[in-house]
């Protein structure tokens, strides 16, 4: 199927979250969550985002959607190192079909995969006008096909029907800024899961991504405040380097993990740029989601779910 970063899917899809260590569906309309349900993931179905044993995926997202009477309709958040994100500039161009050839011919010096492997799809992110010129800012993603076609055979095979791909981070973005104060500036939101996600945003508009295993599982806080210092320094410095770069302002931390005080707390002595832990679903009406579970599980759900009702 095609890599669509933000599909309309219809009525009754939900958004499926596949984080690795657990998964979560969530079906929203409007500002309201209708329904929502997670479970635990076993060891050895995914690895670092990507599908390892699709064979036992399929069984276990079965038994989910079986069990907590789920549509079958779902649009799916991916994460891993099989996923490049690029900003370039080009001349404005409206006409679709001739900015699609000029973002793929552009995108080949760009990214370093062999576009014949990869699904690709892009966002613009914003216009500015230089010496008279206007130009557009425009968010380029590849990713390789083989990850994308394991990842639907997996959900195909459990009796699933895919209505969309998005990026976990795009989803993680929509969904905090959903109802809430965007402003004009950068932030790094770093969200905490069976895989990190890192992103850079500019108000809704996601313009770098970067994904990394869980550093904590198998050490102590000290150890893994620092690995994600260094990581969300890199992608700091990474985006300074971008045509018309904005300051980072801060620092927002989602998941499971931003619930770990001991870590957030070395993570905030290590990073000089302020920080705070995000609501996990701002702006939505909650009540749908299941009494002492954890809301940080159904972030990146709720934005796939928001993105697949845009």
């Amino acid at each position: 199927m095609a890599f669509k970063l933000r599909k309309n899917s219809g009525t009754g899809s939900v958004g499926l979250d596949i984080d690795g260590a657990y998964m979560a569906a969530v079906s929203a309309s409007g500002d309201r969550i209708d329904r929502a349900a997670a479970t635990d993931l076993p060891r050895g179905l995914m690895a670092d985002g990507e599908v390892a044993d699709g064979d036992r995926l399929a069984e276990a997202l079965r038994d989910f959607f079986k069990r907590e009477d789920l549509p079958p309709n779902v649009h799916l958040g991916v994460s891993n190192q099989q996923i490049v994100v690029r900003q370039i500039e080009l001349p404005r161009i409206d006409d679709r079909a001739e900015r699609e050839a000029a973002v793929r011919f552009q995108a080949s010096e760009a990214i370093a995969m062999p576009l014949d492997e990869a699904v690709l799809d892009h966002q613009i992110a914003g216009f500015e006008r230089t010496d008279g010129v206007e130009r557009m800012r425009v968010v380029v993603v590849a990713a390789r096909r083989t990850m994308v076609s394991q990842l639907t055979d997996a959900v195909r095979a459990a009796g699933l029907r895919p209505q969309g791909i998005d990026l976990d981070a795009f989803a993680l973005v929509r969904a905090l800024a959903h109802g809430g104060e965007v402003g004009e500036q950068a932030r790094v939101h770093c969200h905490l899961g069976g895989v990190v996600n890192l992103a850079v945003a500019v108000g809704e508009a996601c313009v770098f991504t970067r994904s990394m295993s869980a550093p904590w599982e198998g050490g102590d806080a000290g150890a893994a405040a620092t690995v994600l210092a260094d990581e969300i320094g890199l992608s700091i410095d990474y985006y300074r380097g971008q045509p018309g770069a904005l300051d980072v302002g801060e620092i927002v931390l989602s998941g499971p993990g931003a619930g770990e005080a001991a870590l957030i707390a070395a993570l905030g002595e290590r990073i000089a740029i302020p920080s705070r832990v995000a609501d996990p679903l701002p702006g939505l009406d909650s009540d749908g989601l299941p009494e002492a579970d954890d809301p940080y599980r159904y972030t990146v759900a709720a934005g796939l779910a928001l993105g697949a009702a845009a």
